[in-house]
């Protein structure tokens, strides 16, 4: 398999300092979810349906304010909203332990408002350092980096909770939330490159809706689903290892499950032809319904979650790609910002409903709830695409329309 477009790319200028801040400047946000969930379940002593409301509240948050931080960014620059955001953040992270459920539950929706929004800055920053031409193996690379922070970021939180307490664990999260927001704020990545800054503000801003059209729509009601069934399987596969006292091993199945997703993301990036975004998301929904039928023991549950696994990393390039194409320089903040958006109503809606499917059947009915609900959600977008009206002016091949550019 060749790997000379990752060595191009990253012999850009910029593009290997960017990647490494952007890491971790994720790896708090990795940390989040399953954190959050063991202390509303452990310490709190309440089911998975309330953990993923608390849950919901926050990506939910996250999603109303994505598009608005993003437009934000596009106006201001970088430097004075990441500082904002990055003392929400910390506030909500660090006072989260001493707070009772009720007072976690609505303090959540406006924290997740103001949350760093570090992955839309990535692929911000990326698309402002790589060439159109050379953006799929970057934003291969960009996924494979996001699964390399799982890796570190839920097997730490739940390391921490476990051996220590979730008291120290969100307040850590906090913590790390401030620094990667100093971080940002100190080396301030370009989100254009030199010729869009020098174009960015002359003429008047594109309206929404000759970008936001139906192939920009269908690409993220697909990645909402996307994000519905991976946060299914999370949730799933903790509430499966708890329940057969195994709850120690959940890091190294996850770590397992990102190392998968990290090899379908390589070799996604560096074949000339890859699957469609749709088909990915396809059989990724497809593949996790059945894994409840070898849940036990932890070894055969994490190696039936490898194939589900495998289009993990290549499922959200091919969004970013697309995403990338379809949006005009002077509005990617806020495109992005509606990408980050989609994905996380997608994870606001995984987590209570396959919560819910947990707490009212059995842990391993929650992988056919999360591969279900995620290719309806996914199937509303594909029928959108069929349904609207063809984009005045041609777009650039995206995800949804041809596998070449996935």
């Amino acid at each position: 398999m060749p790997l000379e477009p990752y060595r191009r790319v990253l012999a850009l200028p910029g593009v290997r300092t960017s990647m490494l801040l952007m890491f971790f400047a994720r790896l708090p946000m990795t940390a989040m979810g399953l954190t959050l969930t063991l202390h509303v379940v452990s310490d709190l002593g309440l089911g998975y349906g309330a953990a993923g409301l608390v849950g919901t509240a926050t990506m939910v948050g996250s999603a109303i304010g994505a598009p608005t931080v993003g437009r934000l960014i596009d106006r201001h620059g970088l430097r004075p909203i990441v500082a904002v955001c990055g003392v929400f953040s910390a506030a909500f992270w660090i006072s989260t332990p001493y707070l009772p459920y009720l007072a976690l539950l609505l303090i959540a929706l406006p924290a997740g408002i103001f949350a760093v929004p570090a992955g839309s800055i990535a692929r911000q920053v990326l698309a402002a350092l790589v060439p159109m031409d050379q953006r799929r193996p970057a934003y291969s690379l960009d996924s494979i980096s996001v699964e390399s922070s799982f890796m570190i970021g839920p097997s730490a939180g739940i390391f921490v909770v476990t051996q220590v307490s979730s008291s120290v664990a969100l307040t850590g999260i906090g913590v790390c939330f401030a620094l990667a927001a100093s971080a940002l704020f100190l080396i301030n990545p370009p989100i254009r490159s030199e010729d869009e800054s020098a174009t960015a503000h002359t003429g008047p801003r594109p309206r929404v809706r000759s970008w936001l059209n139906g192939r920009m729509t269908a690409t993220l009601l697909v990645a909402m689903g996307a994000l519905f069934t991976l946060i299914g399987v999370e949730v799933s596969t903790l509430a499966v290892l708890r329940a057969s006292g195994e709850v120690d091993w959940t890091g190294l199945v996850v770590s397992l499950m990102c190392i998968a997703s990290i090899a379908g993301g390589v070799v996604h990036g560096a074949v000339h032809r890859s699957l469609s975004q749709s088909k990915l998301m396809l059989l990724m929904g497809l593949l996790v319904i059945p894994v409840g039928l070898l849940d036990h023991p932890w070894w055969v549950l994490a190696l039936v979650l490898v194939p589900t696994n495998l289009l993990c990393a290549p499922t959200l390039a091919a969004t970013t790609e697309t995403v990338s194409a379809l949006a005009p320089v002077r509005v990617r903040g806020e495109a992005m910002g509606l990408q980050d958006s989609a994905t996380r109503i997608g994870l606001a809606l995984g987590s209570p409903v396959v919560g819910f499917a947990i707490d009212h059947t059995a842990p391993e009915w929650g992988f056919a709830a999360a591969g279900i609900g995620g290719l309806a959600i996914a199937a509303v977008g594909v029928a959108w695409l069929r349904l609207s009206k063809p984009a005045a002016a041609p777009a650039p091949e995206p995800a949804l329309a041809s596998p070449q550019r996935t």
